[in-house]
């Protein structure tokens, strides 16, 4: 009896850690994936505003479903030289309906090839 009992505890405990290990796995690949998606449109960013640049990531964040807020992003340029600095705080349930806050933070450092326009 003793032992089914440990074994369903240690059960119980592999589907928790692999519950926390799955959740964590699918915020920290959105991450990525978003970060990636901000160094191209920076490196790709044109003759773009820093402020069009800026809504351009706000979209990109919405596309890979990353809880960015407008105010979590700062975009700068100096010359063809662009910065990018991105952070926020996502959700991870790393326990069943109990939601633990998750940091995320980037900068994207890139050169264009021309540099963008000045006017915001």
């Amino acid at each position: 009896m003793i032992t089914v009992i440990r074994r369903l505890i240690s059960l119980a405990l592999l589907a928790l850690v692999a519950n926390a290990t799955w959740h964590v796995f699918l915020a920290y690949s959105a991450h990525y994936k978003f970060r990636d998606a901000v160094n191209y449109a920076a490196e790709n960013r044109g003759d773009k505003t820093d402020d069009a640049l800026h809504d351009q990531i706000v979209q990109l964040a919405a596309d890979e479903d990353v809880p960015v807020q407008p105010d979590d992003i700062v975009v700068l340029h100096e010359g063809i030289a662009t910065a990018v600095t991105v952070s926020y705080t996502r959700p991870i349930e790393l326990v069943p309906s109990y939601p633990y806050g998750w940091s995320f933070s980037f900068r994207a450092d890139t050169y264009t090839h021309q540099a963008p326009n000045s006017v915001k």
